[in-house]
């Protein structure tokens, strides 16, 4: 008889499901970690910027805090801020708070790009107490692929924020492309500041995916659950185990979803099967040599005109110019 499970009372989110599937009909299977970012999935992350094995967002916001008028004197006053990958507005606080010499303020229009609409509506509202001299636009939309910026802020100077080590989430094609994109949506004479975690000894860097509270194996199981409510699954979140492992050959760290057992799962109707051990990748981070990161930004049309780091170079901030 046909599979009717789905067939009264269930609203799919259609592009939810299309990515499920696709990753996870591949050998190996895989899931792209846009879909980590619903609501609860935010919430998640943000507990994870504040663990103690988690050094990228404490020290980002330090070099931030160190460079944010030496940025400001770079971009001219009346300039847009866009951040991409922007579901909260904390670190770029740090940079909407410049203000040249007269007081006035350098950013005069933030626009957040992110795929969490809840979250960049949330930011909005908080922009429009704290900041409420800001012009704030959101678009809802996945940074990879092309963006228009508003019409009203044609001709304005930018200065593109990517921070917390995103472009790590890119396999280094995919990095490039972004950057091509940025570069064209910005325009000529346009800026990009760049949060990139630096390469170091895999000690260092695979608690800050795997911490001792298990928060980040449950964002990473979150994306399970989020797939029982809006692709029609059924996933028991617990059959599967987080595990984060360090590809030296790659430099980067993987995160993977472990089947602890053989199971089928269905998704919209459709059977997944899983044998015992078999993995879901859902995400990498990549790790960079300052070399790397100049190569990547000339072969995009960029050119690197600053960078900082921290006192034990863990982490570094870029800041690069449309040629």
């Amino acid at each position: 008889m046909p599979n009717d499970q789905f067939s009264i009372g269930t609203v799919l989110d259609p592009t939810v499901t299309r990515l499920a599937l696709a990753g996870l009909r591949a050998t190996p299977k895989t899931l792209p970690p846009q879909l980590f970012y619903d609501e609860e999935g935010c919430r998640l992350f943000y507990r994870i910027t504040g663990l103690p094995e988690y050094y990228l967002t404490r020290t980002e916001w330090s070099l931030l805090s160190g460079i944010a008028l030496r940025i400001a004197t770079a971009v001219p006053t009346g300039a847009v801020l866009v951040e991409y990958g922007a579901s909260h507005e904390a670190k770029a606080a740090r940079l909407l708070a410049a203000r040249d010499r007269s007081g006035a303020r350098v950013f005069a229009s933030y626009v957040a790009i992110d795929v969490a609409a809840p979250a960049l509506q949330a930011m909005r509202t908080r922009l429009a107490i704290t900041s409420p001299d800001v012009a704030v636009h959101i678009i809802v939309g996945d940074f990879e692929q092309p963006v228009t910026l508003p019409e009203s802020l044609a001709g304005r100077p930018r200065l593109g924020f990517f921070p917390g080590s995103t472009i790590g989430n890119l396999d280094p094609a995919a990095a490039q492309r972004f950057l091509e994109l940025a570069r064209d949506e910005l325009g000529a004479g346009s800026q990009l500041l760049l949060g990139v975690d630096l390469r170091k000894p895999a000690a260092a860097v695979v608690p800050a995916y795997d911490d001792a509270a298990g928060v980040t194996a449950a964002f990473n199981r979150n994306l399970l659950v989020r797939l029982n409510r809006e692709a029609g699954a059924d996933f028991e979140p617990f059959n599967f185990a987080h595990r984060a492992v360090w590809n030296d050959v790659e430099g980067r760290i993987e995160m993977h979803l472990v089947s602890r057992c053989d199971q089928v799962v269905r998704i919209a109707g459709e059977s997944i099967a899983f044998v015992e051990g078999e993995t879901i990748h859902t995400e990498n981070s990549y790790k960079f040599t300052p070399d790397a990161i100049r190569a990547l930004a000339e072969s995009a049309g960029w050119t690197l005109r600053d960078r900082w780091f921290d006192e034990a170079r863990r982490y570094g901030m870029f800041l690069l110019a449309a040629c």
